[in-house]
């Protein structure tokens, strides 16, 4: 039973920005994709730009998924603008083909409150995906390490990846990774991001001013890891938030109450009033986010923590270049368009939080082979922090790691071990059932999946 694995075959309904970046992902990894949409310009630009089939024509057309070949698919993934078309095309590809996996898009506060109704035996739907969400969750998680500009956790918070910007002013800036001392067995440079360009470095490598560094760190050592790196930062008391749409008041509804002094600000009358009614303890404010006298008005460079969700992403860019301006410790912008995330990340833009990245990174957690956990595409998506679990056939176990062929461009971060965290080194051994934490270029991640998965002669 040797040999290559088949691809997996993928149908998408809706070609807009969500649907189209995960279709781009997937066929870069020659997975089979198809993708349906209504719109003929967006499937014209499909055909233009992307190695995947399309066919034109509604999810909710079960003669249109029957032509995109639903009976031998492995997965559809519903990511249209509309909840109602992406919950319908799930439960006709339930009907169609009862064994694939069905992913929705989903943005309706209601239905996501509705747990009973989402249950795989009702609809069908084997993962919703609320970008919303995943929003609010990784401001609150930034929230908690001030200096880190990203910040991701593994196996349950026992370790953090945290992406951090160097300056000159940052220790060990222009040494080589060999030469750091003190994170020994506590945290691991894992990627470095200069320019355009991604390195899964090695001991000869050099961090620079301007690099953006991925670091896997310990939990229980992150304190003594963030003061060491000077990102340690001043408590997070003063919040404004610039947008008061689903995902700003979603932000401001998880920090009500909490004994912060957090501000939040739209120019629409309606939205403000229906925001008051339903805060307790966060002021709202009514004015235009890109005007420079109304923030500082309301004391916007004081803030410790400045957030820009506004759905407009140039304002986004520009309101918080003129909190930047005025004093703010730290921003977050939220930036929908890929393209964009390198160019903003170079104006000095502290954190850019992009929704799409959370949709890829919960849909490539389901295509995955070998027993993969959860999956973190880095910046850019050029490379990936995986979650794996360490398999009894795997040819990575019992042996140690200095012998492993691990592909160029890869590198082992962390093993969990039950309780033990450890932090390898080339006389670690990895055994069966460890938690794997891997940092992998996109082009070596089916190399990786080989090495975690059964030997070929296991079978044979």
């Amino acid at each position: 039973m040797g040999g290559a694995e088949p691809n997996v075959k993928i149908i998408i309904v809706g070609a807009g920005e969500v649907g189209y970046h995960i279709a781009k992902k997937l066929s870069e990894e020659k997975q089979d994709v198809v993708l349906i949409d209504k719109d003929p310009g967006k499937i014209r630009r499909i055909g233009e730009n992307l190695d995947v089939q399309s066919y034109q024509g509604s999810g909710t057309s079960p003669q249109v998924l029957r032509d995109s070949g639903i009976a031998d698919a492995d997965m559809l993934v519903a990511a249209t603008d509309s909840d109602e078309v992406n919950l319908i095309s799930c439960l006709l590809a339930r009907s169609l083909n009862r064994h694939m996996l069905k992913v929705a898009r989903v943005k309706n506060e209601e239905y996501l409150r509705e747990k009973e109704l989402f249950q795989k035996e009702l609809l069908g739907v084997d993962l919703i995906i609320s970008p919303r969400i995943m929003m609010v969750e990784s401001i609150l998680n930034l929230m908690k390490i001030p200096g880190a500009s990203e910040a991701v956790d593994f196996v349950g918070g026992k370790v953090k990846l945290i992406g951090f910007f160097v300056t000159a002013e940052t220790p060990f800036s222009g040494q080589k990774l060999s030469a750091l001392r003190g994170f020994e067995g506590s945290a691991l440079v894992a990627a470095i991001v200069r320019g355009h360009r991604i390195l899964i470095p090695s001991g000869r490598d050099e961090i620079q001013p301007h690099d953006l560094v991925y670091m896997v760190v310990r939990a229980d050592h992150l304190d003594a890891t963030l003061e060491r790196l000077n990102l340690k930062g001043g408590p997070v008391k003063n919040i404004f938030i610039v947008g008061g749409g689903e995902t700003g008041f979603a932000v401001a509804r998880a920090l009500d109450g909490r004994g912060l002094n957090v501000r939040i600000l739209d120019h629409d009358g309606d939205r403000c009033k229906k925001m008051a009614a339903s805060l307790d303890t966060v002021l709202v404010i009514r004015g235009d986010g890109t005007e420079r006298d109304l923030l500082r008005e309301e004391n916007a460079g004081a803030s410790d923590l400045f957030i820009a969700l506004t759905g407009d992403e140039e304002s986004n860019v520009f309101i918080s270049l003129l909190a930047k301006g005025l004093g703010a410790r730290r921003t977050i912008t939220r930036v929908s368009k890929l393209s964009y995330m390198p160019v903003v990340s170079a104006m000095g833009l502290d954190t850019v939080l992009n929704p799409r990245m959370a949709a890829v990174r919960a849909i490539l957690q389901y295509i995955r082979r070998g027993r993969i956990l959860s999956v973190t595409p880095l910046r850019e998506e050029q490379a990936e922090a995986i979650e794996a679990e360490a398999l009894e056939t795997s040819e990575i176990v019992r042996a140690p790691l200095s012998r492993v062929k691990f592909p160029k461009g890869a590198i082992l971060g962390a093993i969990v071990r039950g309780e033990e965290i450890i932090i390898p080194r080339g006389d670690t051994v990895v055994e069966p059932k460890d938690r794997l934490i891997i940092f992998a270029m996109q082009d070596v991640v089916a190399r990786l999946e080989k090495l975690l998965t059964v030997k070929l002669e296991y079978f044979e």
